[in-house]
């Protein structure tokens, strides 16, 4: 049974003795309308991220492309970190890398 008046930012509605009034400034409503223009987009933005999350994750992997099976695009050479460690696994670098 509120009655809102959004020209002179009031709000009535009866109470248990007389009408209730409820005011307002302009730069209080100005701030909650961008607060709730905030809260649209950002909601929107979220429903879109959910919508993409939700299409990716119903595709099919790759069944070439697995954790493991990584080739590398070019030569590799093994180089020893400490060659007097028998057990040194070594690092693979390019073998096209310049000696600088």
């Amino acid at each position: 049974m509120a009655v809102p008046n959004y020209t002179y930012l009031k709000l009535k509605m009866p109470g248990p003795n007389s009408v209730i009034t409820i005011e307002s400034t302009y730069k209080h409503a100005y701030d909650c309308d961008v607060e709730c223009i905030e809260y649209a987009e950002a909601l929107t933005e979220a429903e879109t991220l959910i919508a993409n999350l939700d299409q990716l994750g119903g595709e099919v992997p790759d069944s070439k492309r697995r954790a493991g099976a990584f080739e590398a695009a070019e030569a590799i050479k093994l180089v020893l970190v400490d060659p007097a460690c028998p057990n040194d696994p070594g690092m693979r670098i390019s073998a096209t890398l310049d000696i600088k």
